[in-house]
């Protein structure tokens, strides 16, 4: 029977499909019911190519879809949300509002929302994710790490199967 939850890692641009990040997390996916995929983007440098790529490799996914990024891995995934009908969506360090790379289009982001970020991130400033998360109202957690976060590697773990497990949970009216 075919897995009817899925996580599709999406890699930034200078790392592989199953680095250490990506493998950490596809344990965490797998330990909470869902099936782990990883797309392979090595060779495209344009952020388009990868969002295609993105989508087409989805395309044969039945049920739910979350899509987890890294750096440019996350601009990818939520350029590809709305299109995909992503039920969540985890973003590491995204590359958003960096030079060279297209801005998100109007309504790309429809669903519940993560971000994680580095203070000390190297290559894109953190200001960048606090600027996403308040504009999408995603949560946003800044941790003492770069840009590669794995020095909280364990922290990320948390959060991310924290965002899983919130996925499932029902939504409280306002009181």
């Amino acid at each position: 029977m075919e897995p009817s939850r899925h996580v599709v890692f999406s890699h930034g641009q200078k790392s592989g499909p199953w680095g250490r990040k990506i493998s950490s997390l596809a344990a965490v996916a797998r330990a909470e019911g869902y099936a782990a995929h990883s797309i392979d983007y090595q060779g495209l440098d344009e952020p388009a190519e990868r969002v295609a790529r993105l989508v087409a490799a989805c395309q044969a996914l039945r049920g739910e879809l979350v899509l987890v990024g890294s750096s440019m891995g996350a601009y990818v995934s939520a350029a590809a949300a709305a299109l995909l009908h992503a039920r969540g969506l985890f973003l590491m360090a995204p590359a958003i509002y960096v030079d060279g790379i297209p801005a998100l289009p109007v309504g790309a982001v429809d669903c519940p929302t993560a971000v994680v970020h580095g203070w000390a991130d190297e290559i894109v400033p953190v200001e960048h994710s606090i600027r996403f998360a308040s504009e999408h109202h995603a949560a946003l957690h800044i941790l003492d790490t770069d840009h590669g976060l794995h020095s909280q590697i364990r922290m990320v773990k948390v959060q991310f199967e924290y965002f899983l497990i919130g996925l499932d949970l029902p939504r409280l009216k306002n009181l």
